[in-house]
């Protein structure tokens, strides 16, 4: 795909986000050119490894950081934690084409679309136990619904689509974030950003990194040449490999991140070599550099960064996974991408803090405690989505004669089997009792309701019963509508790339 921008020949960010735990003691308030974990990967392998920082020199390393709060920018609204992932821990960690200071001012003016760009979108979840990680690369020019205007308020509903790294160009980083929690449901608990500067810094701290190539590349914009085979690296170098586009395979932004996942397994095993684990002063370089190029929420200082990296001492290569975002041509512009249903399965698995292609457990029922909000207290919607006809009206009579109030029946388009109860926070209990008429039902936090609750029947949805403390003692009318049984289907299984893998090993 083409670049939407051009650039002169050359050589080539705003809230405070909680720690997960002090999110869930009060209510939640609210591009490196394809450059980004490079940091992150280097810091969790290193103090996996047990290293720890003197008082001073962390002191230094912390001030480093700039540190800027977005937590307004992104609103109120925002997703919620599944029980078994409270503990688990979701980074946004993203690359910026900023051209603007020392050591980013020589690549070139961007004359067609200027402004900084998330050019590198990577979303990193780290496990509640802290035995795996999974990275995920978001192309650049993913086509998805976002706020218009950057708007922290604009329902879901409003949304417009847009390109993904537009959404830090307009917005910065609380912009993007608010359109990712948007469209994955995935809450995110702390972001970094780092700049070309940055990147070469790291690079350089690390005495070079290793690449390999099956093919030479001779490329015009960045002054890359190199012949097929490996290489070691320095900063520049490194920066126009990952830069490199069009001079490689398919010319495509989507072949550039399968070169960059290789590059990052690179750092990551050159950050866990001894040469860098035993040498002090080899080690304080490398974090000097990194954390000079960094700019995170005021919660993402580096003494977090200790911690998460201790928790993670252990983890392995191995047990880091690299995938992208499934994808296929956008189809009001073939420069573009739009995601494939199948990265749902990603999200999914993010959210119930899983690893991608695990298959799920079984979903967990209702809680067996009793019942706190009585039916004639709540509103309830009943979209069908199971394909059989009068399904939502059907069960709507059987709600009523309990003292629900129905606001309405309707249809449901891409529903989920089973039955799926969809609530506002802070109608939890609300939607507890009415999940408890639907046997089997996933609640689930949702926006734009109101007091209302939603539930959608997919196939497989099993006909209402009585609850507990329902009003009136009228028996439910009898059904005569029944969900077909769930389609049996094969689960896609998605593409990953561990840590661990040769760096040769690029498709």
């Amino acid at each position: 795909m083409d670049d939407a921008r051009s650039e002169d020949a050359g050589p080539g960010p705003e809230g405070s986000f909680p720690t997960r735990r002090e999110v869930h003691r009060r209510p939640r308030r609210g591009p490196w050119r394809r450059r980004i974990v490079i940091g992150l990967v280097a810091v969790l392998a290193i103090a996996g490894a047990g290293v720890g920082w003197a008082a001073w020199a962390a002191y230094k390393l912390d001030s480093n950081i700039t540190k800027v709060d977005v937590s307004d920018a992104i609103g109120t609204d925002r997703p919620t934690v599944a029980p078994q992932a409270k503990e688990a821990v979701n980074l946004l960690l993203v690359g910026s084409d900023n051209r603007v200071g020392a050591g980013n001012d020589t690549y070139g003016k961007v004359t067609a679309d200027p402004g900084q760009h998330s050019d590198t979108n990577l979303l990193v979840h780290l496990s509640a136990d802290r035995s795996w990680a999974t990275v995920v690369s978001i192309p650049r020019d993913s086509m998805t619904p976002a706020p218009p205007k950057c708007s922290k308020t604009a329902p879901k509903s409003e949304w417009v689509m847009k390109q993904w790294n537009w959404n830090y160009r307009d917005g910065g980083a609380g912009c993007l974030i608010r359109t990712l929690e948007g469209n994955t449901g995935v809450l995110i608990d702390h972001y970094a950003v780092v700049d070309f500067r940055g990147f070469k810094a790291m690079v350089d701290a690390l005495d070079g990194v290793e690449i390999c190539t099956d093919e030479p590349i001779n490329d015009s914009h960045t002054h890359l040449d190199l012949s097929p085979g490996k290489h070691t690296l320095n900063g520049e170098q490194a920066l126009a490999y990952v830069r490199t586009r069009k001079s490689l395979g398919d010319g495509s932004d989507l072949g550039r991140i399968k070169r960059q996942q290789a590059f990052l397994s690179s750092v990551a095993q050159e950050a866990t070599s001894s040469k860098l684990l035993f040498q002090p002063t080899h080690l304080y370089d490398f974090l000097d550099a990194a954390t000079k190029s960094l700019t995170t929420d005021p919660g993402f200082g580096l003494g977090t960064m200790k911690d998460l990296a201790e928790s993670l001492r252990g983890i392995g290569l191995r047990n880091i996974q690299f995938i992208t975002v499934p994808n296929e041509t956008y189809p009001a512009d073939p420069n573009r991408v739009q995601w494939q249903d199948s990265a749902k399965l990603i999200w999914q698995s993010i959210r119930e803090d899983r690893p991608i292609n695990e298959k799920p457990t079984a979903t967990p029922t209702p809680s067996a405690s009793p019942l706190t909000v009585s039916p004639a207290d709540i509103t309830v919607q009943v979209l069908n989505g199971s394909g059989a006809s009068g399904l939502a009206s059907q069960d709507a009579k059987m709600l009523e004669v309990q003292g629900f109030t129905v606001k309405g029946v309707g249809n449901a388009t891409d529903a989920a089997a089973g039955t799926l109860v969809e609530y506002t926070k802070g109608h939890e209990e609300a939607a507890r009792t009415v999940a408890a008429a639907f046997p089997g039902a996933r609640l689930e936090a949702a926006s734009g309701l109101g007091s209302t609750v939603r539930v959608t029947l997919g196939a497989g949805a099993k006909n209402p019963v009585a609850v507990e403390n329902r009003t009136g003692t009228a028996p439910l009318p009898k059904a005569t509508v029944t969900a077909p049984a769930p389609q049996p289907s094969a689960t896609p299984t998605l593409e990953t790339r561990p840590a661990s893998q040769s760096i040769c090993k690029t498709t």
